[in-house]
């Protein structure tokens, strides 16, 4: 039957399913959504049409689980590189890891969750509400993360980390977007540099 739930999945139909995705995945990161076939996906993966059929019953329904795990995956690494942030300096550090990842693809490609966005949100409305879940749980660890830093005394009281964390997210998006049609990650990171540097105008002496 066509999109078989994975929780009655074999380990080895779990496996296949995975290598379904993850290919999906690259594809559409590097080709984007619309420019890649299920048959692309098909040849990438190493599975035959009834397999890949079996775990998905048209190419929507693939999207939406890739969607599903590049957002668990660009939300983990977000977690885990703002959660320990509490200085202007580790806010720094985490812009100069997004910074150097971008420039080792010559700011090719942009973000997963951003190219998405642009190509989806306004064509399916289950992949725009996903999408938005995932870029405001992103937006609300830097959110949260403003907050920290006000709390800890780095920052004035006077500063909005709501505002702020809106203005950091939508920044690096566009960044990524100048990034990628530069084919340079100069403009990602001066963009990300200027916004730093406003919030950096809260601190405390």
């Amino acid at each position: 039957m066509p999109g078989t739930s994975a929780t009655r999945l074999t380990p080895r139909g779990l496996e296949t399913r995975s290598r379904i995705v993850d290919s999906a995945a690259k594809l559409f990161y590097v080709r984007g959504v619309n420019a890649t076939t299920l048959d692309d996906v098909r040849l990438a993966s190493a599975t035959s049409k009834s397999q890949l059929y079996n775990h998905f019953e048209d190419k929507l329904a693939l999207v939406h689980a890739v969607i599903d795990v590049q957002s668990k995956f660009v939300l983990a690494r977000e977690e885990q590189r703002l959660r320990g942030v509490k200085t202007l300096t580790g806010l720094r550090r985490w812009r100069d890891a997004l910074v150097q990842a971008n420039s080792l693809q010559d700011g090719s490609y942009g973000c997963a969750l951003g190219a998405m966005s642009i190509e989806l949100s306004d064509n399916d409305e289950q992949s725009r509400q996903a999408l938005n879940a995932s870029l405001d749980a992103w937006r609300r660890m830097l959110v949260d993360t403003l907050t920290r830093l006000r709390t800890l005394g780095v920052l004035h009281e006077d500063a909005d980390p709501e505002r702020l964390g809106t203005g950091l997210l939508a920044t690096l998006q566009g960044g990524y977007v100048l990034a990628q049609n530069a084919h340079s990650s100069e403009p990602m990171a001066v963009s990300l540099d200027i916004v730093l540097d406003h919030i950096a105008s809260f601190a405390r002496d």
